[in-house]
């Protein structure tokens, strides 16, 4: 395993039955309530640029074989493949709240759920499954109300704080007290990779004053953007107790021997995913 694996505290890096995955701490303690994980590329069946866990239908990939990659992933975490709801992410900060009715989306079943990054139920067995490959993965729960959550935050949807869209709607549709929830910010690209030009921090900007902060300049037209701190800070902003919030602190370019990128990857990849499910 790589140190930055066996000396993360707020992560556990699981390899059953040859599938690589990852769990996070703090909801990692409920596992009798809610089953989680972030997958790796490690441990499937697809060849080429997929190799070897791809999750994403959408990439050039066999069905069969992204369909035998879910049923590892399934199995490991002790859910059943039917009970999945897959997204359909467009880089905005709506958030879709599904029930029963939503299993199989996306997977075995045609899917209406498009134009949302972010999903969330209350409804047990209705696994919420969605993608990355550098953008960053949120989860959230609810202990209380008995509430899961997962968002897709790339650049846009940090921008339009998609974290915190996911606590109002959570809020708004459960009940949910955000001084209750516990998130987690996954592997995705990391300040040291996250290079973007001008006018990218020209929209930042625009939005968030004080975005500086989490900026680091490479010359007058590059400079790069720390997403996983800020994602963080709109988070605390919103309510979330500090101590509720794990922060994995992995960039997956920088480690896309573990995981798929689209930076380290230059466009050939595959899919990771997150899946939370409510027991």
């Amino acid at each position: 395993m790589k140190e930055i694996f066996e000396r993360n505290e707020n992560i556990t890096y699981n390899s059953i039955n040859g599938v690589e995955f990852i769990q996070f701490n703090n909801l990692k303690k409920y596992e009798s309530i809610i089953s989680h994980g972030f997958t790796t590329r490690i441990g499937g069946v697809s060849t080429g640029e997929c190799s070897s866990l791809n999750m994403g239908f959408n990439r050039k990939d066999t069905r069969e074989n992204v369909l035998e990659n879910y049923r590892r992933v399934a199995q490991v975490l002790n859910i059943d493949c039917s009970n999945m709801v897959l997204s359909k992410q467009v880089h905005d900060s709506k958030i879709k709240p599904l029930n029963e009715q939503d299993r199989g989306k996306g997977i075995f079943k045609e899917s209406d759920i498009y134009g949302y990054d972010g999903l969330m139920t209350n409804k047990r067995n209705v696994a919420l499954v969605t993608f990355y490959a550098d953008c960053v993965p949120l989860l959230f729960f609810d202990p209380e109300k008995k509430v899961i959550a997962e968002s897709h935050s790339g650049w846009r949807g940090t921008l339009k704080e998609i974290a915190k869209e996911t606590l109002v709607a959570m809020h708004k549709e459960y009940g949910c007290q955000t001084e209750d929830i516990i998130t987690a910010i996954g592997p995705s690209i990391g300040v040291c990779c996250f290079e973007v030009g001008k006018e990218v921090y020209d929209e930042f900007k625009a939005k968030h004053h004080d975005i500086d902060i989490f900026c680091k300049w490479l010359n007058e037209d590059k400079v790069k953007i720390d997403l996983q701190s800020f994602i963080k800070r709109t988070m605390l902003n919103q309510g979330v107790r500090e101590e509720n919030i794990c922060m994995s602190g992995i960039c997956t370019k920088c480690n896309n021997d573990i995981f798929f990128s689209h930076r380290g990857d230059n466009g050939k990849t595959g899919s990771l995913t997150s899946i939370m499910q409510l027991l």
